[in-house]
This record gives structure tokens, sequence and C-alpha cells, in this order.
């Protein structure tokens, strides 16, 4: 969570204390810490300087208008003066844990203007000037940072287009109090806000256009249904004047407890309240639902990338102090890991929040955990068996007396499974942490001290005993609900009206003996698909676990491993067929009173259509018949519809279901010629004792048959439906699936044991009933009776021991009564008959004739048009192989061609480098030689200057020692005196000048043959480049020109030679 304040939400649905005043002083305020209420005001005071002498900054308010800014008192007042009334600090409960507090400048209320005696205090404001109001937008999620954020740019950004209206904003100091705004030229009221239809504040990013920006949602509207939501921005001139708005709109959401309220002589006393805190976590099973994941001493187990709920519950178990009122839930947060700092925790969506119906001092949260979240990637992955992962749950609640939001923190070890694992041994038992929290009430409010974690306790099953959330407060877009896998009728529901299908919840509780010894036979039955396990039998009439039904049913029916049959229920989906209106009608009639199939166009009804057209295009000769779509929604509920569609092939090709509906039902009229002699014989079953020798005669249903046959009332008119469906179309959910159970371990001998147990059951309500009255009570009244677990399991216990074993003698009779009637039929009609069923034959087989060649020609036409496709791209990428087989034969030559080519640049660099090797060697012996002539004709100078140097200081001494010439050279020797003897020593020594002429000779052709190598360096390096140039050219020359040149040098020269 972010640790800056961003936000400010308002609770309006407690009560506010209103303290009259007591002393003819009028209120005080008690501040307690060093300094004391003078240090306070001055505070105030340096503050309020400091907000007038900025220009354009905010403007301090007092009272309840505008024009009480002007008259603001720069002296401290005395102690003996009354000082102005200042709302305490109290808790801000729009800031998070580790907030930063107002800084220094932030307006606070200056006091209330105070009437004469018998008047009542003026409510207080904070008046914020020079400010631009932007806009206002209607907003979907008004309670939502982001929503008001994005609508802050977008009227930010029209500010430019669209002229901004100036205004005075009044914040109030109080919740009873509303925020006014006032033209800033007039000063005269604009509009008014109520606190108490604000539902947040929020400012614009820091760092962003938007930092100076802050706005508020409301509401419109007196009903819920019909309210609107509303988000109004505003854009302040002054740098931190929207943290400033922030922090008064904070005080005025602020509330005083009235279970802490207290007069400012309350002692500090330090409290200690005791919560306890319960976790559960649920995850996505797939059909839209979600189920509580299974929690061992190893900690929860989850499946990877699975859609999970995390639901928080707390609860006040301290009973001796006054209740601590959880105003709201700040933040649902989840990490990876022990001991996570705050900052690396990850704040999941709230579905909803609110206190917990029926439970005191209850409180719930309910947050959305995306599996898609990378932040908890490590809780989405498969955990490695030898590495434990630890897994923290933090939850910030603003309770009500505390400045701040306070975290609750706990820890738990979790394992990560693969998404198809099955947990066997389920025990969905909350986590569950005791905590104390200490605070200190100070008389005004409640100072946090600590919170420790008591470390987890034993879940007793009385806490919390539901986490439905019916009737919390939603987030917008989201459901309270958290768990409701069906839609149960209340017990008292005794209408008139049927039962919907697909009514009632079905626990997924389970002893651990029961699922131990289910764990003991499916190893078994893994082991050895072809033999079910010993004990089987047992165990699947007591009923087969919830969590266990899908892959059971699987077993039973023998279709767990079906590679094939899942492949061709894919083809046919995608298949057309004429019974896809029918099909669409009847699923929007199946399972009712199931969440899962009760949107319509939804992820139950889709799957349940495309189960019904799949086996409608498989079984063409039964097609698509009423009643298959509860069977199928009944198996979409425990299993996808891939192998749901396996499991129904295999009731209806091997159980015998689809016998009743072939033939004009004849199997059907069968079935029910047996539930006829079934309900006039007698019929034992086994005692109580389960003993298999101990036998009681049962008074059985001759007289529920002697009275069904003087109403009237034949058999077909009420167990149609039970055989066509298999009793899932009317009765609740339980009795459907343990139905389904034990007709899976056996056939159809199960659906007579349970027709002769209801009919058992309800003897005595039948037998008083007339016509109508007993078909009602089969409609309505029957099903509604196995609501209740007890009856169903009744129900199930004397089916179980109900024998049907004479069903083979009355088919043997039925079939001879037929043959004896065909016998006894007229040829004529016999005949008519037969050739009708065989033009009826003929007809279906000519549809399926047709049908064949309709298809037949369709596959035709569609490999004749993917056979030219076939050759028409046959042929392009012939074209393609001679272009690029042309293309490599150029490529080859060009390569060819380039390889020579590299070959001489090669050689002529190798001969170029040898020669610039031999003439740098030349010049650099030249150099030396020319460097050691320079050197000796140096040395040579200065044995020269040396040698007249001494010929010169001779010549003095010598002059020197005559007076005449010893003055005149002393007069004379200033200025310079041409060598008196030069003109003849170079007229006397022709062939020193001619040396010195060699000399200055030889120097320039020294300088010349320098210019020269590097002038012969230029011309080298240019050489290069003309020849890299002339490579490129080359190369650049077109292919096609280059071999028609080669062609033409070639036939010259044959023609030549």
């Amino acid at each position: 969570m972010s640790e800056t304040p961003s936000r400010a939400g308002s609770a309006d649905t407690d009560e506010f204390v209103i303290l009259s005043e007591t002393s003819e002083s009028g209120p005080r305020l008690s501040v307690p810490g060093p300094g004391g209420l003078p240090q306070l005001q001055r505070t105030l005071l340096e503050c309020l300087g400091d907000g007038m002498e900025s220009a354009g900054g905010d403007t301090l308010a007092g009272g309840d208008g505008p024009a009480s800014a002007a008259s603001q008192d720069t002296a401290p007042p005395s102690e003996g003066t009354a000082s102005p009334p200042c709302s305490p600090a109290g808790p801000d409960r729009a800031e998070p844990a580790d907030s930063a507090k107002p800084a220094p400048g932030s307006p606070v209320s200056a006091g209330a203007t105070e009437g004469s005696a018998g008047e009542d205090v003026l409510e207080d404001h904070c008046t914020f000037h020079r400010v631009q109001y932007l806009g206002a937008a209607s907003i979907n999620a008004p309670r939502s940072e982001t929503e008001i954020q994005r609508n802050m740019a977008i009227l930010n950004a029209e500010e430019a287009s669209r002229q901004a209206i100036a205004v005075s904003v009044a914040v109030p100091t109080t919740p009873q109090g509303s925020v006014i705004l006032y033209d800033e030229s007039a000063q005269t009221e604009i509009v008014s806000f109520p606190v108490y239809r604000i539902l947040f504040c929020a400012v614009g990013p820091a760092g962003s256009q938007e930092e100076h920006c802050f706005g508020f949602t409301c509401s419109r509207g007196e009903a819920q249904e019909t309210a609107i939501f509303q988000c109004h921005v505003f854009k302040c001139s002054a740098p931190r004047a929207s943290c400033r708005v922030l922090s008064c709109f904070a005080r005025a959401f602020r509330k005083q407890p009235s279970g802490v309220a207290g007069g400012e002589d309350t002692a500090r006393r330090q409290l200690s309240y005791d919560f306890e805190l319960a976790v559960e976590i649920q995850e996505e099973d797939g059909k839209g639902t979600y189920s509580a994941v299974p929690r061992d001493k190893g900690g929860f187990k989850l499946r990877c990338h699975t859609q999970r709920k995390v639901t928080v519950s707390v609860r006040q178990t301290s009973e001796d102090l006054p209740p601590l009122n959880i105003e709201r839930c700040f933040g649902l947060l989840v990490a990876p890991g022990k001991n996570v700092r705050h900052g690396e925790m990850t704040l999941l969506e709230m579905l909803s929040m609110g206190s917990v119906v029926g439970e005191r001092c209850s409180y719930a949260v309910v947050g959305l955990w995306d599996a898609g979240d990378p932040n908890l990637g490590l809780l989405n992955q498969e955990t490695p068996k030898d590495l434990p992962l630890m897994m923290s749950i933090g939850i910030d609640l603003v309770i009500e007396g505390i400045h701040e939001p306070v975290r609750f923190v706990l820890e738990s070890r979790v394992r990560v499974y693969p998404q198809s694992e099955r947990f066997w041994y389920f025990s969905a038992k909350k986590l569950l942490h005791r905590f104390t929290l200490s605070v200190v009430n100070t008389g005004q409010q409640l100072e946090f001290v600590k919170l420790e974690n008591q470390g987890e306790v034993e879940s007793p099953r009385s806490l919390l005993p539901n986490l439905s959330l019916t009737g919390l407060p939603g987030m917008p877009g989201r459901s309270p609900s958290v768990t409701s896998p069906g839609s149960p009728i209340p017990e008292d529901s005794d209408n008139d009206d049927p039962l919907p299908s697909g009514t009632g919840e079905v626990s997924k509780d389970c002893g651990e003996g029961e699922l131990a010894s289910w764990g003991d036979v499916l190893a078994k039955w893994r082991f050895n698909l072809t033999q079910r396990p010993r004990g089987l039998s047992t165990l699947v009439k007591r009923g087969v676990p919830e969590a266990l039904r899908g892959e059971v049913w699987q077993l039973l029916a023998r279709c767990h491993e079906d590679p094939d049959m899942l492949d061709t229920y894919r083809m046919l989906i995608t298949k057309d067929s004429s019974w896809e209106a029918v099909i669409q009608k009847d699923i929007n009639r199946t399972f009712t009173g199931h969440d899962y199939f009760r949107e319509a166009g939804g992820v139950g009804q889709d799957a349940l259509f495309k189960m019904s057209k799949a086996y409608a295009v498989y079984d063409a000769e039964v097609g698509y018949c009423q009643g298959l779509s509860f069977l199928e929604a009944a198996l979409l509920l425990h299993m996808p519809e891939e192998q749901a569609f396996c499991v129904l092939v295999r009731i209806m090709f091997q159980y015998g279901l689809r016998e009743l509906f072939k033939d004009g039902f004849a199997i059907l009229h069968l079935r029910f010629y047996q539930l006829d002699r079934l309900m006039e014989a007698s019929i034992y079953r086994r005692g109580a004792s389960g003993r298999a020798l101990m036998w009681r005669f049962i008074e059985h249903i001759p007289e529920l048959w002697a009275h069904f046959s003087e109403l009237g009332i034949e058999s077909h008119m009420f167990a149609s439906q039970w055989f066509l469906t298999l009793y899932t179309a009317k009765f609740p959910l339980y009795v459907v699936f343990h139905v389904l159970d034990v007709f899976l371990l056996k056939d159809m001998d199960w659906v007579f044991q349970v027709a002769i147990a209801l009919l058992l059951l309800s003897k005595k309500e039948l037998l008083a009933l007339d016509f109508e009255g007993t078909l009602k009570y089969f409609r309505v009244s029957l099903p509604k009776r196995y609501r209740h677990e007890e009856n169903a399991r009744q129900l199930v216990k004397t089916a179980v021991a109900t024998k049907v074993k004479k069903l083979r003698k009355y088919e043997k009779e039925y079939l001879a009564a037929k043959e004896q009637e065909r016998l006894r039929e007229d040829p004529a009609d016999r005949l008519q008959r037969e050739n009708r069923q065989m033009l009826a034959a003929n007809l279906r087989l000519e549809h399926e004739n047709d049908d064949l060649a309709l298809e037949l020609v369709t596959g035709k036409i569609q490999l004749q048009r993917k056979l030219d496709v076939a050759e028409e791209q046959c042929e392009r990428l012939s074209k393609d192989l001679a272009t690029s087989q042309t293309r490599l034969a150029d490529t080859e030559e060009e390569k060819r061609r380039l390889l020579e080519e590299s070959c001489q640049v090669k050689e002529l660099l190798k001969r170029e480098l040898r020669k610039g090797e031999t003439e740098l060697q030349r010049n650099v012996a030249i150099i030396a030689d020319y460097k050691q002539i320079c050197k000796q004709l140096s040395e040579r100078l200065e044995r020269e200057q040396l040698a007249a140097s001494s010929e010169i200081q001779l010549l003095k001494d010598i002059v020197k020692s005559c007076e005449a010439c010893s003055q005149r050279l002393s007069s004379e020797s200033l200025r310079p005196v041409q060598h008196p003897l030069s003109d003849l020593c170079e007229e006397q020594d022709p062939v020193r000048a001619r040396d010195a002429r060699i000399r200055e000779l030889e120097l320039e052709l020294a300088t010349t043959k320098l210019a020269q190598v590097e002038v012969e360096c230029k011309n080298q390096d240019l050489t290069h480049q003309m020849g890299a140039a002339l490579a490129e050219l080359q190369a650049s020359k077109s292919t096609w020109f280059h071999k028609t040149l080669s062609s033409i040098k070639e036939a010259a020269k044959k023609e030549s030679g």
C-alpha cells in the first residue's frame, strides 16, 4: 500500500455525541505534551502568518462563511481570555499506516463565532480561496482513487478549452457540516455538499500535472437503485494546498467514538483488546463457483494458476471492554515469505466488506486473488517437495477512535500443487490467529501502542459459522456472496409451486474415517481399473463424497480414460444439428434453481447446449429427447463437458437408457408394466439389523395399487419422468446425486427400487388423496419432502433394502402378452402396422442416406477445393524453385568473380606493401645519412666558432697593450664593426665559399627529398582509394551486363583464334 496520504473516506453509520457546555468559560482544549495549549497557539499563529504572507496561498477562515477570513487576531491571547475553540487533532482515518502528518501551514479551524447567550455555536469551516473548479463528471466506481485521478487528468487537460470557475471552498471540521462552494468575486454561495453524501476524496499523483488538483465523489438521489455518483475536480494555486484540503476533509470525516468519549480530566490508561482473525482461501472449481481449499498441519494446499478468493474475518473477543467499531477495511494484502516488509505486500481487489450478519463485533472482508499477478508468481508455481513455502496475509482496518489504520499480519505455511491435483483427505478448517491490541485512552481518542500476534489457536466449530456475508455492502460490479453452489429453498416454503430443478445444497464435508476408506478403495481401483475393489458397493450405497463424485462416476461407468471419445466430442460440437432450436428452448428450463445454469448464455448453459447437440449428432437414431438435459446438467456439475459426454454415452448405451426412447417408447411401456406388477405383488426387505437371513414382511403396495386403479391413475402419469430422467428433473440435488451414485454401481433395476421406495414412504398420504390431489402430490409435495437430508437418506436406505427379483419374469409375461395380442390381431391390421413401421424405418434410412450423400458430396467438393489449392501452390512453388535456381547460379558466378578480384586485390596489396617497405627503408637510410651530415656540419661550425673566438680574444689582448688603440677600441666597442678582413678572407678563400654553398645545396636537397617522400605517400594512399573505388564500381555493375561483355570477349577470342 502507498504510504502517502492519498485518500479520505467517510462512513455515515455511527452516531455522534453532542456535549453541552458545563462551565461559564466555554469549552477548552486539553493538549497533552510539552508546552501544552500555549505552544500549540504559537505554532498555529506562525502557520497562519506564513499562509497570509505567501502570495496566492490558502487563506484560513473560521465560522460558517468566507467573510470571517479577514478578522483574524494575530496577537496570542492571554490565559485569562477565552481562547478560540479548536478542533482537537483527532484520528485521520484517511491516512494509511506510517503516513506523513500535514506539513506546517496546513489550515486548521480558527474557531467558531459565538453568538449571544442562548444561541447555538455555528459549525466551523476551513476556507480555501483562489481555487479553480474544473468541473464534474459521472463515475462508476466512486471509491476508486484511480477513477478519480483519471477524471482529474481529463478535466485538467480540458482547462485551456473550458473556462474554469474561480471559487472558494469551505470544508467543515465536523461530520454534520457541508462542503460549500462560494463565488470568489461575489462571495455568494454556489452549491453545498453534505459530508454524509461525500464518499471519497483524493489528490492528484505527485510529480504529475494534476499534483495541485483534488477531487471528491458524492451521490445524488435518495434511493440506492436510482442514485448516481459524480466526481467534482478542483485545482489549487498554491503548491501544497491540495494536501491541506485533504487533511481538512479527513478531519471532517473524523468522528468521536461513543465508547471512549470523556472529559479533559480523564486519566490516561492502557487498554488491551483481544481479537480473533480467521482466514479462509477458496479456489475456483471450473464451474463458476469457489470452494474452500484444504488445510492441514502443513498449511494451505493450493493449485497453481487458479483464481482464488481470500476471506478474512475479525472478531473482538474481549467482553469486559467497550466494543471497538471497525469502520472499513483499508486494504487486504498477500505476499510470499515471512517477515515481509509492508511495502512488499500485494494489494488484492476487495469484493465485499462489512459486519457479519448475526455476529457481534465481527467484520469480514473478501478479496479476489488474481492468478496472473506477477508479484504473487511464487504462490502460483508448483512447490518442490523439499522446499517449504511461507505466505503472509495482512489486513489494514480503520478502527473508530484510532488515528491510523491497524495492520493485522499472520503467516502460514502453504504448498502449491499442479492444477489437476485432487485432494482426497479433505480438511477445510480455517486458519485462526489471536491478536492483542494495546491502546491508550487519552479521553479524546485512542492512541495505538502495539499489536501482538499470540499465535495460532484451534478453530472452534461455532466460530463464524456463516461466511456468506449476506447483506454486506458489495464493491461495484461484484456479488457479495462467497459460497452459493445452489439456491436452497427455505424449509417453510410449502406453497403450490413445484420445486425448481437443481434446487438444494450438497455439503462437501466428509468424515476422516470415510475419506480414509475411500482413499484405500480408490488406490486399489486405480491399480486395476477392470475390477471393482471389495467394499466399493457398501461405500457407494452410503453416498459418494461430493469432492470425489466426478472421478468415481467415471470409474463406475468405465470411461475414466477414453481419449477416442474425447476427440469424438470435440469433432461433434463443430457439426450442425437440426435439434438446435429444441435444445436451446430446453436448456432455459433445466436446473433453474442452480446458479451455474440460471444465467442465459452463461458458461453452464453453453456447456449444456454443446453437450446436448453433440449427443444428438452422435446418436442419430435417438437424437435429442426432452429430459436428457437434466441428466447432462447433473454430470456437468461434477466434471468437464468432455468427460460428462463420455459418461452420458455409457449411461445411454451400456446401462440401456436409450432403449426407453426407441421404437415409440416400447421399452418404456414395458417398464411401466413391471412397475405395476411390483406394486401389485408383495415385496420383502431386510430388517434394520442388516443381517442377510433376517427378513420381515412389509405391508406393501397392493392397497395403493388398488387405490390408483380405482382413481384411474396409471403408472405413466407419475413414473415416466422418473425413468426418462433418472430422478434428476424434480428432486433436490442431494437425492439426485445419491440416486446416480447407486445407479452407476447397479443398473436399471435401481430405478424400480427407488420408485417402490418413494411409493412406500408416501403410501399414507397417497391413500388419502383423490385423482387431482394425487397428481399434484407427485408433482409438488413429493420432491419437497426430500429437501431434508434425513428424509433423503431414509429414501435411499429403503430403496437399497427393497428387492425387485421378479423383473425378468414380468418382462417375459409382458412380451408373451404382446405376442398373444399380436397373434390375436387381424393379419391385415398387423401387416399395416408392420408396413407403417417399415415405412418409418425406410424413411429414417432415406434421411440418413441423404445426410450421408450430402456429407459425401460436401466432402468431395471440399477435397476438390483443397486439391486445386494444393496444385496452385505446387505450381507457385515450382516457379519459385526455378527462380531460386537461377538466382543461385547468378550468385555463384558473382561469387567466383568476386573471389578472383579479391585474389587480384590481395596480390596488388602485397606488391604495394613490399614496394612501400623498400621505399621506406631507403628513405630511412637517406634520413639517417642526412642526420649524420647535419651533425658533422654542426660540430664543424662549433669548432670554427671557437677558433674565431680565440683569435679575436688574442687580437684584443694585443691591442690592449697599446694605449691609443685601447682607447679607440673601448670607444667603438659598443657598435658592431664588420671584420676588415672579411672581404679579404672571402676573396682569399674561395674554397671556403664553395664549401658553404655545397652545404646549403645539400640542406636544400635533403628538404626536397623529404617533401618527395611525403608526396609519394600521399600518392600511394590515393592509388589505394582509387583501387577500392574501382572495385566497388565493378561490383555494382549489373550481372547480366558483365556476362554479356564476357561472352563478347570470349567470342572475339574464339574468332581471332
